[in-house]
């Protein structure tokens, strides 16, 4: 047990009814005991304590060039920095030897805090190990959830993937669709394969998989033309992300087919595309927040040491955007907060 005493010698800090200079052991003391906290986990990343100012934080994804879903996640980022008075910057790379590099540079800046996407978790093991032992904070959002925990990450942002993917199923089926192409967009991306595997259980029919290359809309486009054009009895599509559900909404066109179409994720092209009827519902996992809250969650912890979750995830999703409310939702995406 550790006594901390702390002696009164301002006499400025002396009001009514209280006499200036040392008091002693006998006097007014301020102190906290503190008992050893046995079996107790470390907290990953244990900051150096409250802090004052904004922070330096560093948010680094697995996002490929022009993708518009982490346009808005990089959004969220920035208006909490803005909110807060900190620096954040926002960088992602497709490939995972070059996020692990960013990872070790925001590690040898000394950031106050890092946020990281893990669409390929070992690669990034690690470079996340190194923050973790520099005692700098992480926060894992969007991709990862499975090994947050293990990496030492304080909390982790997103949705379960596996349980969207059964609500997109169980939307497709209600819909009457019985084969089902599943079209994952990134290579490597345990996250995607999960949603294909959630929609699997609940569809009841058999499920495809379509492997395209997002930074390659025009292919991503002509590969599901061709797979719908050789395969008459695929009567659904779920796309798992904005932009390959307008691609895939375009080779339908192509092909002539009156198979359905869901999708993950938002973008004011999908919620028009849903009020249109050509797009049947898109996984709303409300990705501002993947970047507003754990900027909002790395300040309260410099500041305050305030941790959130209690060893569970931050779920920030799923939810549905349908016809029902596509005309709500599609003035929040315009202005970048959907």
């Amino acid at each position: 047990m550790v006594l901390e005493v702390s002696h009164e010698t301002n006499p400025d800090r002396a009001g009514p009814g209280r006499r200036a200079g040392p008091r002693g052991l006998l006097g007014r003391w301020r102190g906290t005991v503190r008992r050893p906290r046995h079996g107790a986990r470390r907290l990953a990343g244990s900051h150096r304590g409250p802090a004052g100012g904004g922070g330096t934080y560093a948010v680094i994804t697995h996002a490929a060039p022009g993708d518009s879903f982490w346009d808005v996640v990089k959004n969220g980022a920035e208006a909490a920095g803005k909110q807060y008075g900190a620096s954040v910057t926002y960088q992602g790379d497709g490939d995972a030897a070059k996020q692990s590099q960013l990872i070790d540079q925001a590690v040898t800046q000394k950031v106050d805090g890092i946020v990281v996407s893990m669409a390929n978790p070992d690669a990034l093991k690690e470079s996340i190990g190194k923050a973790v032992a520099a005692r700098i904070p992480v926060i894992t959002v969007n991709s990862g959830l499975d090994r947050s925990k293990e990496f030492g990450a304080l909390t982790h942002v997103g949705q379960s993937e596996d349980v969207a993917g059964r609500g997109a199923g169980e939307q497709l089926k209600a819909a009457g669709v019985t084969k089902l192409l599943c079209v994952i967009h990134e290579a490597g991306n345990v996250g995607l394969d999960q949603r294909c595997k959630g929609a699997e259980q609940t569809l009841g029919g058999s499920v495809e998989r379509l492997q395209v290359d997002v930074s390659n809309l025009a292919d991503v486009s002509s590969k599901v033309t061709a797979k719908i054009q050789s395969d008459q009895a695929i009567n659904g599509v779920l796309a798992l992300n904005p932009a390959v559900a307008i691609a895939a909404r375009d080779a339908l066109k192509d092909a002539g087919s009156q198979a359905k179409l869901g999708t993950f994720d938002l973008s004011g092209d999908v919620v028009t595309a849903i009020k249109d009827g050509e797009v049947l519902f898109a996984v709303d996992q409300q990705q501002y927040l993947q970047g507003w809250l754990p900027i909002t969650f790395l300040h309260l912890y410099k500041s305050n040491l305030n941790t959130v979750g209690g060893g569970l995830p931050v779920n920030t999703g799923p939810g549905f955007v349908t016809k029902d409310n596509a005309e709500q939702v599609a003035k929040l995406a315009e202005s970048g907060t959907r």
